[in-house]
């Protein structure tokens, strides 16, 4: 049985102020066919599970193209039809095949595009025909569309916020695909809209316990697979929301049933999982207070991965001002005071802008005399799923209690790494802040007393009522 498997991902946020070009994702993630290195990417886990599985279910695995970048705003469309036209020509290449393995995001928007992935799927199946089994794995943060559903066989989603999970459901897909390419198996899909946006980790309850009922379904009594769809709420497209897709065998009725019932419940976790975090001022008041530390706050609004620049200086500001002992803040993306960093050299003091650079919504740029405390080249953290994040060149500055790790590759802090391996003992701070959403969860609970999210300006602002939406559902944005 021969399968082919390829990776084209990004998460777009339409609202953020750098571009997604083919330099983007050649700096994150570009892999051509047959080159994809020997350790699991985010969203290559389609790719790895096959390989894994390859022997004991005898297929003969043909590899794409791999592309990936960092999130940001819209992919050009240079980079979308380039990177689209290699991947469907190495499928055709590869061809005949059985079976077609897709690792996507499904939240990737490209200048006159909205819906990356149905188009992507649709120009799949018209190239191998109706035969042939689809399947892609999916973030949840994802547009879940009707071309997306009607153009594959099987669509599965990571169930887990933060994404630990991808090689797992990666396995799952290939598992279930094979089933399908023998006949054993006939996934029907059925999907419910819960007319409504929410932010669901799954580190928390209620999610935590519907994740964990929802999975416990699979595999039984007639269902396939089951997904939450979070939806990503900073884009503007037509089928912006949280929705839950589930797959039958055979079975329309049961898939139906089930999407209804479970997708109400689901409503409900929403409904419970309507949030708002402190302001930045009341989040270090409440740090501060104790008992214990280090309490770690989360800076999503200026998350790499969900678009931002990283480079938002709103909350070391507060830092600063406030003259904050034992505080560490990262990473922070400033590619140029790196270098100034690099060149003044560990020990220094020197002037630094810091921050601000890239729009208005990254706040004003820091101006501060610094002590650059340690450098480090090329410097790398562990990601997700088994992923090795990439930071670069990396500096570690203080103005005076308040450290601030600068990096020159934009992401986000995935884990506690990219600060120890600077020499920061976290156990001994009071305040650690690391720009993201959740992602950082997996990694800072282990040593966090409290973790607490803060609402900070930025690009990835929880009033979405501020942006100017055109084609997403107002209630949609204003239930949010």
């Amino acid at each position: 049985m021969k399968v082919f498997s390829a990776t084209l991902a990004t998460e777009t946020n339409t609202f953020a102020p750098l571009p997604t070009g083919l330099d983007a994702f050649r700096d994150r993630g570009y892999f051509p066919a047959g080159t994809h290195p020997d350790a699991p990417q985010l969203f290559t886990g389609p790719l790895w599970a096959a390989r894994l599985r390859a022997e004991a279910l005898g297929l003969e695995l043909a590899e794409g193209l791999c592309a990936a970048a960092m999130p940001a705003g819209p992919t050009t469309r240079l980079a979308h039809e380039t990177l689209r036209g290699e991947l469907l020509a190495d499928l055709r290449a590869a061809m005949p095949v059985d079976i077609v393995l897709l690792g996507l995001h499904g939240a990737m928007v490209a200048e006159g595009c909205d819906d990356c992935e149905g188009d992507l799927l649709a120009r799949v199946r018209a190239l191998v025909g109706p035969e042939v089994v689809i399947g892609a794995e999916l973030d949840p943060h994802t547009h879940l569309t009707e071309a997306m559903v009607a153009n594959a066989d099987l669509l599965i989603a990571f169930r887990e916020y933060p994404h630990t999970d991808a090689v797992e459901r990666g396995l799952e897909l290939v598992d279930a695909c094979v089933a399908i390419a023998r006949g054993e198996i006939r996934p029907v899909p059925a999907v419910f809209d819960t007319g409504t946006l929410r932010t669901l980790h799954t580190s928390r309850e209620p999610m935590r316990g519907f994740v964990d009922r929802a999975r416990a379904l699979e595999g039984r009594d007639g269902i396939v697979s089951i997904s939450a769809i979070h939806g990503f709420p900073w884009a503007d497209v037509a089928e912006l929301g949280t929705r839950l897709l589930v797959y039958a065998d055979a079975d329309a009725a049961l898939a139906r049933a089930t999407a209804d019932r479970l997708g109400a419940e689901l409503r409900t976790v929403c409904d419970a999982m309507r949030v708002r975090g402190p302001s930045i001022d009341a989040a270090l008041d409440d740090a501060l207070a104790g008992p214990a530390w280090p309490v770690v706050l989360a800076d999503g609004a200026d998350n790499a991965g969900g678009g931002a620049p990283s480079d938002a200086t709103f909350v070391l500001r507060r830092l600063v001002a406030r003259r904050i002992e034992g505080a560490v803040l990262g990473p922070l993306w400033d590619p140029v005071a790196v270098s100034i960093a690099m060149q003044a050299g560990e020990g220094a003091r020197v002037a630094l802008r810091i921050g601000g650079k890239v729009a208005p919504v990254s706040g004003d740029p820091l101006d501060a005399l610094v002590e650059v405390r340690a450098l480090r080249r090329d410097a790398t953290m562990p990601g997700l799923s088994g992923s090795v994040e990439p930071l670069g060149d990396c500096a570690l500055v203080a103005i005076d209690g308040v450290e601030v790790l600068l990096n020159a590759r934009r992401t986000q802090g995935f884990s506690t790494e990219m600060f120890t391996q600077m020499g920061v003992d976290l156990r001994a701070r009071r305040i650690v802040v690391t720009k993201s959403s959740q992602h950082f969860f997996a990694s800072f609970s282990r040593i966090a007393a409290r973790t607490i999210y803060v609402d900070a300006p930025g690009t990835l602002t929880s009033d979405l009522t501020t942006l100017p939406y055109r084609k997403a559902r107002r209630a949609v944005i204003e239930g949010f």
